[in-house]
């Protein structure tokens, strides 16, 4: 999760939070969400995600969906799903409503800091 949230703020995604699913879905242990403002943004956090997940975490996603539209990304890691939406996207789709009820999980610092210079959220 760590490498992913990570990668995602060094692409100057917005409003990155991740939530523990494991008690509500047997399919992953957490989402991890992020938006950009266009869609060559969200290619861009989703090329940094990947690389930086099979580098660092030797990690390759076994799923990955939406790219041709470059709207809505899902990289697939099993443990972890990583959801780059278009803000318009997310504001319609409104992953957190769903999640809600869910704990979050605890960004790192790094994290928190670049939203925090930038002026954006990143909610943990």
């Amino acid at each position: 999760m760590r490498v992913a949230a990570e990668a995602a703020a060094e692409k100057l995604a917005d409003d990155i939070i991740a939530y523990d699913v494991s008690d509500q879905l047997v399919i992953t242990d957490a989402f991890l969400l992020c938006s950009a403002s266009n869609d060559r943004q969200v290619r861009a956090v989703v090329d940094e995600i990947e690389e930086r997940m099979r580098v660092e975490a030797d990690a390759k996603p076994v799923r990955r969906e939406g790219e041709r539209e470059g709207r809505w990304v899902l990289l697939d890691y099993l443990d972890i799903v990583v959801h780059v939406q278009h803000e318009e996207d997310r504001n319609f789709y409104a992953l957190e409503r769903l999640w809600k009820d869910c704990p979050s999980i605890e960004l790192p610092e790094s994290v928190k800091r670049v939203a925090a210079q930038r002026g954006h959220g990143a909610a943990q």
